[in-house]
């Protein structure tokens, strides 16, 4: 198995949008419940902006020109985190290629990144639990800890 990082430009936007897509499709499915509406189509037109103006960035990974994981990351400020955050947005492996150690290596990636890019730490939600726990058990794994509440929503627009 060759594996490949790179990170994405805005004509990685479909293969992007359609690994985000199966990682909401599956919290949905697991969860029992609708977390999001996102169509493939309007998920790549707003990925390809987004990385355009540069207020996103994507890292894919690659096995044998096969796209099987992928990160999507956002840049914030934080006073309680001593200045610029990464905030990992979206991160999936493909089922197939879970337990290989391409999450881990996805994980080191996003961290190079975050040194290049000046953070002082990076952050992300889980999805839900029960469901996920084996998720928290991997972020913990890779050195991410808990540091409590929950990640809230409320929606502000009426059409996405």
């Amino acid at each position: 198995m060759t594996l490949e990082f790179i990170q994405a430009t805005p004509a990685h936007a479909e293969i992007i949008s359609s690994l985000v897509v199966r990682l909401t499709q599956e919290i949905c499915e697991r969860t029992h419940a609708q977390h999001f509406d996102i169509d493939l189509a309007g998920t790549v037109q707003r990925c390809a902006e987004l990385l355009s103006a540069g207020h996103y960035a994507a890292i894919v990974g690659w096995s044998d020109n096969v796209p099987v994981a992928v990160s999507t990351i956002t840049e914030t400020y934080a006073l309680y985190a001593g200045g610029k955050v990464g905030v990992i947005q979206e991160f999936y492996v493909i089922p197939e290629f879970r337990r290989s150690g391409v999450g881990a290596l996805l994980i080191e990636q996003v961290k190079n990144l975050g040194r290049q890019r000046g953070w002082s730490c990076m952050e992300l939600c889980t999805p839900p639990l029960p469901e996920f726990e084996r998720t928290l058990s991997f972020y913990q794994q890779n050195g991410l800890m808990p540091v409590g509440g929950r990640k809230m929503r409320q929606n502000l627009a009426t059409n996405h």
